[in-house]
């Protein structure tokens, strides 16, 4: 047994996060750079991205990099971008997700449920996502393998029980998960399954974890509710989802691929 904590270590390795300005993203970033890694931050959000980069340590080899993940040319010049800057992908983080510039359509109820909303959320949650990880492996496996981790939900392999909503507010919106959501993140989870099973032979592993809720500006009464259902009778902090995705991507994880984490606070054991 390896006892050795630097086994967690990702020195000499380049990373690439997508969602990079997010609630994940962006403690992922900063925890990719304390372990070593050069990282390369991906969003749609160009502010966002100024703001995450001013905030790092100045001699930090990070790279910002405005991509929009609906546009397989924007997603392949990106890639093609970070691996000349870089020389190499060793890892990608594949954490975007979307609830479009519309939260009250985001959140309608399956009977009136828009397709142009659905297409929207598709396009960057499943496709872009299934791009990113095709461009990345291609450079990969010039290099011999790499990992890569992907962001599902707990809700892409449970149902969500529509209970906890009651009442709950995000940002002052009434909320829920929408079809289009579990849809999405249920495709992530095989989508890895396939990808895993492919590229095994080229060295890559391709693992997802699934997260439970993290407080992010829903209301008192939805984290009263949430934290009802979870058997360790609270949400998610941010750096125990971010700590499941370094595990799968580092060295201490080097014999799993193809697996889904559920990092929820034992939810999925009910």
């Amino acid at each position: 047994m390896n006892n050795d904590s630097s086994y967690l270590r990702l020195e000499g390795k380049v990373a690439l996060v997508t969602g990079a300005a997010g609630i994940i993203g962006q403690v992922l970033v900063r925890q990719l750079i304390e372990q070593g890694a050069s990282v390369a931050m991906i969003d749609i959000d160009k502010a966002g991205l100024e703001k995450l980069k001013a905030s790092l340590p100045g001699k930090t080899k990070a790279l910002a990099c405005h991509c929009d993940l609906s546009k397989e040319k924007s997603i392949v010049q990106t890639v093609e971008d970070i691996a000349e800057h870089f020389g190499q992908i060793d890892i990608l983080f594949n954490n975007a997700a979307t609830k479009t510039n519309d939260l009250i359509r985001f959140f309608d109820p399956v009977e009136k449920y828009s397709m142009d909303t659905w297409r929207e959320v598709m396009s960057v949650n499943l496709d872009g996502l299934y791009v990113m990880a095709r461009k990345c492996a291609e450079v990969m496996k010039k290099a011999g393998g790499g990992s890569i981790v992907q962001t599902a939900s707990i809700y892409g392999a449970l149902a969500p029980d529509m209970r906890i909503y009651d009442g709950s507010l995000y940002l002052g919106c009434q909320i829920n998960t929408p079809p289009v959501y579990s849809a999405s993140k249920g495709g992530v989870i095989s989508l890895t399954k396939y990808l895993a099973s492919i590229w095994a032979k080229d060295g890559i592993r391709v693992n997802t974890i699934s997260p439970g809720g993290i407080s992010s500006g829903q209301n008192e009464v939805f984290e009263k509710q949430y934290s009802a259902r979870i058997p360790m009778g609270r949400m998610a902090q941010t750096r125990e989802i971010v700590d499941a995705a370094l595990f799968l991507a580092s060295p201490a994880a080097s014999y799993i691929t193809g697996q889904n984490l559920m990092v929820d606070g034992g939810l999925s054991a009910w």
